[in-house]
């Protein structure tokens, strides 16, 4: 077991701020031992009261209200970036720059120039980098794609992806950075990033798009006096507003390269659903869906069922599945999971890929993260054309 100590960073207290650092906190209680000890060094945040919070919660040594700090200090080695789109690629730079491993939140950053920017920066960075794909993890999610891939459930036709959250349906929730930027980087970037990303895990890479349709349901939003956080909605009495210019809601059709179409459907004013992930994938011997609402199961109807028995079955999430033998402190069938575990996993991984040891599949790269804002540019200019089809055949260059 090795005694080295790597000090973690985490730029952002927000929602997924905490939860990174929540996660760097877990990450040597999962798997294996061996790995480096983990010091739990900052929390920076604009807002430096948010910072302060964080650190006390999760036991972080110091605060800081400026992210150069964590730049500029020599003893940290490994830094989550948990902010706004638009700070991604500064931040990270710097940070690859200064010598220090990096975990960019999704997307990648908030236009495709500094998305390719810091793809291209990861190939001679001399360190690790990734963003930030967590269902990946999910045990169940995992299941899925392992049964796909081992041909459990035959030829593939047909994927159907949903993922619909309420973040946004109160129009009194203030402007933010999730409301300003193209048609394309709004709903459809920020919770259909996660989306597209499954979807090319279980199937594979989506070949073309189209269909594209999308829409801004909110026109407009109250611009907020002071700091907010989670979408906290405001008085709008005597406020400033400003309009939104993205998507709150995004439809598309894929096609796989292995012939397989998939429909995809994301939103962020979908109403009373906080966070309302849910996959099915359907193939000529059998069909599997997940729902995040039932994080820890998955429903699967295929050839085994007897005569006249056939029909969905549920599976708990057990130690055959992926992850979660080694994953948790009681994993048996039964005990379930939660969106934060898969948040430790990939923590856990990414230590395993800076100190050089074999263990879970690599993180997703910053290359990885750069094609799947392809993707969605994508589906933005289909949906600009009414519709149209967009080859994406040469994504991998």
């Amino acid at each position: 077991m090795t005694t080295k100590t790597l000090s973690v960073a985490v730029i952002g207290a927000g929602m997924a701020g905490t939860t990174h650092a929540n996660a760097w906190r877990q990450v040597g209680t999962v798997y294996d031992l061996g790995l480096p000890r983990i010091r739990l060094a900052t929390i920076a945040d604009t807002y430096l009261p948010f910072a302060e919070d964080a650190a006390e919660r999760y036991g972080y040594e110091r605060a800081v209200d400026d992210w150069r700090q964590v730049a500029d200090d020599p003893t940290i080695d490994i830094v989550s970036i948990v902010v706004g789109n638009a700070l991604h690629r500064e931040i990270a730079e710097a940070m690859i720059k200064a010598g220090k491993h990096v975990l960019c939140e999704k997307p990648l950053a908030d236009t495709l120039e500094n998305a390719r920017a810091m793809a291209e920066a990861e190939r001679n960075a001399g360190v690790v980098t990734s963003v930030g794909f967590t269902y990946r993890r999910n045990a169940a999610v995992a299941e899925i794609a392992k049964l796909v891939a081992e041909g459990h459930l035959g030829e593939i036709n047909h994927f159907e992806g949903r993922y619909w959250c309420d973040y946004g349906v109160d129009p009194n929730t203030p402007m933010a950075w999730r409301y300003r930027g193209p048609m394309g980087s709004g709903a459809l970037g920020d919770v259909g990033s996660h989306l597209i990303d499954t979807a090319e895990t279980i199937c594979g890479p989506l070949v073309s798009v189209s269909g594209g349709a999308m829409t801004t349901a909110i026109k407009e939003r109250p611009v907020a006096k002071g700091h907010v956080t989670r979408g906290t909605a405001l008085d709008t009495v005597d406020l400033t507003m400003e309009p939104v210019t993205n998507d709150d809601v995004a439809t598309f059709t894929g096609h796989f390269a292995n012939g397989a179409v998939g429909t995809f459907s994301v939103s962020r004013v979908a109403w009373n659903m906080p966070n309302a992930m849910m996959i099915d994938v359907l193939g000529t011997k059998g069909r599997a869906s997940w729902d995040m609402a039932r994080c820890g199961e998955i429903k699967i109807d295929d050839t085994n069922s007897p005569a006249g028995l056939g029909g969905a079955r549920q599976v708990l999430v057990n130690p055959d599945f992926p992850y979660f033998a080694r994953g948790s402190s009681m994993a048996f069938g039964g005990v379930g999971l939660t969106q934060i575990e898969q948040f430790t996993y990939q923590a856990h991984a990414f230590l395993q890929q800076v100190a050089g040891v074999e263990g879970l599949p690599p993180c997703a790269s910053f290359a990885d993260g750069y094609r799947e804002m392809r993707i969605t540019d994508a589906v933005a200019r289909s949906a600009a054309a009414n519709g149209a089809a967009v080859d994406l055949t040469g994504l991998t260059d």
